[in-house]
């Protein structure tokens, strides 16, 4: 059986395209990365309990340095963008937490010094709650709130 001159070039590209996706970081998890995985915190039903399973005991206010970007009312609880940004130096997670959602803990994310203290994520909401960023840097962990009001339709909340 002979290879085709379309057979070869569509084994050469998916294999240049694995080489390439490789190299830019886009491959499939491994067992022992799922392994990591913190279900403690994202089974947690409080902040106070969510910041203790991610090793974050009583954590210091941070004042103007970390900041949270959504709108002060949101249309639509089912996706509610939050923006997350800290100026503190050597940030090395986020994690963004609902207090009157059923689970607190809505994203985490473990940062490397090279991406800086930025994230962004879309949350559920079912209702008006404060939203609070917990940021580790330097091994020390910060936390700043915002409310975020919820209305059906619109109509204010």
């Amino acid at each position: 059986m002979s290879a085709t001159r379309r057979d070869v070039l569509k084994a050469g590209s998916g294999a240049a395209l694995m080489a390439a996706l490789g190299g830019m970081g886009f491959v499939p998890a491994n067992p022992a990365m799922a392994a990591a995985w913190n279900e403690a915190a994202f089974k947690a039903k409080s902040i106070a309990e969510a910041i203790k399973t991610l090793g974050g005991e009583g954590p210091a206010d941070a004042g103007d340095k970390i900041t949270i970007v959504s709108p002060e009312i949101a249309e639509n609880g089912a996706v509610v963008p939050v923006s997350v940004e800290s100026s503190l130096p050597n940030v090395q997670m986020v994690a963004v937490m609902v207090e009157k959602n059923p689970a607190a803990l809505a994203g985490m994310y473990a940062l490397t010094p090279a991406s800086g203290g930025f994230v962004r994520l879309n949350v559920k909401m079912g209702q008006s709650s404060d939203v609070y960023a917990l940021v580790k840097a330097d091994n020390k962990f910060y936390v700043a709130k915002k409310e975020i009001k919820v209305t059906l339709g619109g109509c204010g909340g």
